[in-house]
């Protein structure tokens, strides 16, 4: 498999998908182009699967302590996380070299759940580095994960990899996966619902922080539960109309927080911006998603919905 870096001359950020079949596809499309990114001193970051992590690891061997590695497992457990936490956390130190970037955030185990955040962050990717001098090589294993998985790479990413060489995607179009994914989320049969708006904040925490332990979730974790839903009910009375509808249950292993208002959320990359550590504002979807498992949304005229999951 050959590299994409050949191409970097006609746009500054390149973002192909790497379709491999086994191992030894990964390992030939993923080892050249963190070795070609050593010997030309960029900067290198990997975050990977665990099992995928450590097949680098023993195949790159003294090489793999001269990058950063991190188990996207963790580091993007949750997807709206990537772009701000891992991406452009590793990107930003670097502004005056070239950068790669190795991230795979759909693998099999990924869940039904969390499949549309992971496919909207890849197509966020294009938005969020557009201009940049950067390359991120994202890997598909195409035996294990659904076709449609696939086909949506293809819109996602306007370079295609695999053991035949590379091609331009004739699917691509990010904005259509954007627009597409973003679906009304079907309603619990069974949740405690709050009005919330200036008046009962405190009523909103009391209920996020009442719920969460009686899931079962940690003191410190109930703490992050509760800072969680004080943002987005505070985004409600700010920018949704002044009030939000606060709706908590449980299902499939996990604590799940909504809240629906009357905005509209216009920026797409929204909760997505790094935000440096003296300001005071802006900040709290990035929270949000840096805290929570899982965040998933819908927005349209006059109505937007977030959802955040806790693991149980």
């Amino acid at each position: 498999m050959s590299t994409p870096v050949e191409t970097r001359d006609h746009e500054p950020f390149i973002h192909p998908a790497l379709f491999y079949r086994d191992a030894d596809e990964y390992l030939a499309g993923t080892v050249p182009f963190v070795r070609d990114g050593l010997a030309a001193g960029e900067p290198v970051a990997v975050s990977v699967p665990a099992a995928n992590l450590a097949l680098l690891r023993a195949e790159l061997s003294a090489d793999a302590d001269r990058i950063t590695l991190m188990d996207m497992g963790i580091a993007g457990r949750n997807p709206g996380r990537i772009i701000p936490g891992v991406l452009r956390a590793f990107a930003d130190t670097h502004t005056d070299r070239h950068v790669r970037i190795i991230g795979e955030p759909i693998w099999p185990d990924r869940s039904a759940h969390e499949y549309p955040a992971c496919v909207q962050h890849e197509a966020l990717i294009n938005l969020a580095f557009a201009g940049r001098d950067v390359t991120i090589l994202c890997p598909y294993d195409t035996q294990n994960l659904p076709s449609a998985v696939l086909v949506d790479a293809e819109a996602t990413h306007p370079l295609l990899i695999d053991s035949a060489g590379q091609r331009s995607s004739t699917a691509y179009d990010p904005e259509a996966i954007i627009a597409g994914y973003n679906q009304p989320l079907p309603e619990p049969a069974d949740a405690a619902d709050l009005t919330v708006d200036a008046t009962n904040l405190a009523q909103a925490r009391t209920l996020a922080r009442t719920h969460a332990h009686e899931a079962g979730l940690s003191q410190d974790k109930a703490a992050d539960v509760e800072l969680v839903v004080t943002e987005l009910v505070t985004n409600s009375i700010d920018h949704g109309g002044g009030s939000g509808t606060l709706r908590i249950w449980t299902v499939d292993g996990h604590l799940v927080c909504q809240v629906r208002d009357q905005g509209t959320l216009t920026d797409p990359l929204a909760g997505r911006h790094p935000v440096p550590p003296e300001a005071h504002r802006n900040r709290g979807l990035l929270l949000v998603n840096h805290m929570a498992d899982l965040v998933r949304f819908h927005t349209s005229t006059g109505d937007t919905t977030i959802r955040v999951h806790f693991r149980l």
